[in-house]
């Protein structure tokens, strides 16, 4: 076998694999897209992420702050203009698939199977990244999450922040 046949051998080998892998969801990770269009359970994974320390510590309460985040999440990327909406889903949609975490990450485990200090330190390397791509896809995320947490009322008292009124 000579030297361009091994390389190709190779070349095409690796890119089945990485084709398989990436086709290949198990039963335990596998999310039915008709019934996630809006990335719920993704930033279901991300919120407590950029959150942490803001989410109430009572469950029933964090639970609720979550859910009510997710809704105001979908509500946000509903209001964005219409080429930043589809950046942010080119971004979700690699997030969710094997061979696009492994692009944007490095590693092929699914988000739903790392632990959050995993996401935490992957989130932490793409802030520090010598790529502007990668800093601007925290930059989106981490914007998202926070204004649309932030922009619910019943989060305002965290930051000891009353709403002004007009009229006594």
């Amino acid at each position: 076998m000579n030297r361009r046949t091994f390389l190709t051998t190779a070349l095409v080998g690796t890119g089945a694999l990485a084709l398989g892998v990436n086709l290949y969801h198990p039963p335990q990770v596998r999310v039915s897209a008709s019934l996630d269009q809006s990335h719920r359970l993704l930033f279901s994974l991300l919120v407590p992420v950029f959150l942490d320390g803001a989410l109430p510590h009572t469950q029933s309460l964090r639970v609720a702050a979550q859910n009510r985040t997710l809704d105001a999440i979908v509500a946000t990327m509903d209001l964005l203009p219409e080429e930043s909406r589809d950046e942010l889903e080119q971004l979700l949609e690699l997030l969710e698939s094997r061979l696009g975490l492994l692009l944007l990450t490095g590693n092929m485990t699914p988000l739903l199977m790392r632990q959050p200090q995993e996401l935490a330190a992957m989130l932490e390397a793409w802030r520090t990244s010598f790529l502007d791509l990668m800093v601007t896809a925290y930059q989106g995320l981490r914007e998202l999450v926070l204004a649309s947490y932030y922009s619910c009322p019943e989060h305002w008292t965290r930051l000891n922040y009353e709403k002004p009124r007009l009229f006594n």
